[in-house]
């Protein structure tokens, strides 16, 4: 839950930065007539999103066991390595997207096709990423807590979002997406270690299956702290070798280019 908690929020701030920064932009420049196109545009993509995350955990449903293993474990690989992309690329884009979405914003403001579209493919594809995040970690088997995680993330996101836009909260962007980014990096660790564990369900990776630990006596991983801890960082109470060195390993590569990224100057939001 936490973790889509997170992943929700932090994709429903994306999307809702882009459509308060678009639609201010309309207002501050005599456009007020053409917000409701922003709203159609956002509208649409939502719609679609939703169809799209139904629509693959139907057709996932559908699947033999060994496909399901298979569909669970190609979800989770590639929900990890989007996790760790946006990380990067958030880190890098903060302090400059209101800039870059208002000069779109002005290439596309006289054609009502061309508004829709900025908009729709803006939030579409935050809302693209946050299927992808919520299904892998649903085919891991946290039940509702997962979609409920995400719905109170989106709404939180949401309501931070019309502050910014027109409430006046000063949020500093770069602070928030580069803390954020160290939690989903454990968490994308966490997921592609799950997608090991599905590959080995299915039949297609047996090595390295040695029990790495046993803490289920200690700290159940269905437990309050085991929840919270598999929830953030990936944690699994009776691991295989593999799982543990495939988590370590990508947490090795990417959690210190990510810390060692240069610093740019930080957004603030809503000033």
């Amino acid at each position: 839950m936490l973790v889509a908690f997170l992943i929700l929020l932090r994709e429903g701030l994306e999307a809702a930065l882009i459509v308060g920064i678009a639609a201010g932009y309309l207002h501050r420049t005599g456009r007020s007539d053409r917000v409701p196109l922003v709203w159609i545009g956002t509208a649409c993509a939502a719609l679609i999103c939703l169809g799209l995350g139904l629509s693959l955990d139907l057709l996932s449903a559908e699947f033999p066991q060994r496909q399901q293993e298979l569909f669970e474990s190609a979800i989770g690989l590639l929900a990890a390595g989007m996790l760790a992309g946006m990380a990067f690329w958030m880190r890098r884009a903060a302090h400059s997207m209101g800039k870059n979405l208002r000069g779109k914003m002005e290439a596309a403001a006289g054609s009502s096709a061309a508004l829709i579209a900025l908009v729709f493919l803006a939030v579409a594809r935050e809302g693209v990423e946050a299927v992808v995040f919520l299904l892998a970690l649903m085919q891991q088997g946290a039940g509702w807590s997962v979609p409920l995680g995400g719905l109170l993330g989106l709404a939180v996101a949401s309501a931070v979002g019309v502050l910014i836009a027109w409430g006046g909260l000063r949020l500093n962007l770069g602070r928030f997406f580069r803390w954020t980014g160290v939690v989903l990096l454990f968490a994308a660790a966490g997921l592609a270690a799950g997608a090991l564990r599905a590959l080995h369900e299915a039949g297609l990776w047996n090595g390295l299956q040695q029990l790495a630990f046993d803490l289920s006596h200690i700290l159940p991983e269905d437990g309050p702290v085991g929840t919270v801890l598999a929830g953030l960082f990936g944690y699994a109470d009776r691991p295989s070798l593999g799982e543990v060195l495939l988590y370590l390993a990508f947490l090795g590569v990417f959690l210190p280019a990510f810390l060692a990224s240069p610093q740019r100057p930080a957004a603030v939001a809503g000033r």
